[in-house]
């Protein structure tokens, strides 16, 4: 994607940070009682990735994630004069609950992208898409600056507070990209984490934390807050907060979407 400059509208509250915080310690005690439910794993440079769903003890799911093996970070592909995206498909788990999940994909940027001096590293995208694989792949644009259009920008209760879709992140059989630029990568930090919203076609159709190579190579245990909007595109249970951990015991990775809560509004269905 690519991302032109502009300034936050807001920025989150601490109180919405707090209360996200919370959420996730109060979900803890029912993860430990619960299921986790895999999905099938696919080879990814040396390693292996696959989705989970975990849930309480009620059968509820809490959480959505991907867990891949330590042998993912190496082998990758290189970039070409043609291409420097490389796309993995991860299906959801064909046990356990429905979520508002459809379908994952990890997208490896092997020189990262723009903006310069932001996202211009290797790292993942994991895309959480809302909407199905064929409605993904028909995503489409006229040039990657239709995210800036009128058209294209959803419903302002659609989009979480701070953030803003500007022109330049319009991505064909993808989407358009809300950032928040209040975050640190935009104010001369090394990128490491953060977590983005995608839109097409006036609607919430995808999640999307960003991780670079280098935060992973640092074997993490991070975990954050995810600014929600107002309402969504599409019912179902959405994270309030999201984690990157390395589990040295394993050799492995979970980036996962926790604290799920029910949209309070749906809206343009």
């Amino acid at each position: 994607m690519v991302f032109v400059s502009t300034r936050a509208r807001t920025r989150l509250s601490a109180g919405c940070l707090a209360l996200a915080a919370a959420a996730v310690l109060a979900a803890a005690p029912a993860l430990a009682q619960g299921k986790t439910y895999d999905g099938k794993a696919v080879r990814i440079g040396h390693g292996t990735a696959h989705t989970v769903v975990v849930t309480d003890a009620a059968g509820h799911a809490t959480a959505i994630g991907i867990v891949f093996t330590a042998g993912v970070l190496d082998g990758l592909p290189h970039a070409t004069k043609t291409k420097d995206d490389f796309p993995y498909r991860l299906a959801m788990p064909r046990q356990g609950p429905r979520t508002a999940v459809n379908h994952v994909v990890m997208d490896w940027e092997a020189n990262g992208h723009p903006p310069p001096h932001v996202y211009d590293v290797p790292h993942f995208d994991f895309h959480f898409y809302l909407v199905s694989r064929a409605a993904q792949m028909k995503v489409k644009f006229k040039s990657e600056n239709d995210s800036g259009s009128p058209a294209q920008q959803p419903p302002a209760e659609l989009v979480p507070a701070g953030y803003v879709m500007p022109p330049g992140t319009a991505v064909p059989q993808m989407g358009a990209h809300a950032v928040n630029p209040a975050g640190p990568e935009f104010h001369g930090q090394p990128f490491t984490a953060t977590f983005i919203y995608g839109y097409y076609d006036k609607q919430l159709t995808f999640l999307e934390p960003m991780v670079s190579i280098a935060y992973l190579k640092s074997q993490p245990d991070f975990a954050a807050a995810v600014a929600r909007p107002a309402a969504y595109s599409f019912p179902g249970a959405d994270p309030s907060a999201y984690s990157v951990k390395y589990d040295a015991a394993h050799k492995t990775y979970t980036l996962m979407l926790e604290a799920l809560a029910p949209a309070a509004k749906v809206v343009g269905r």
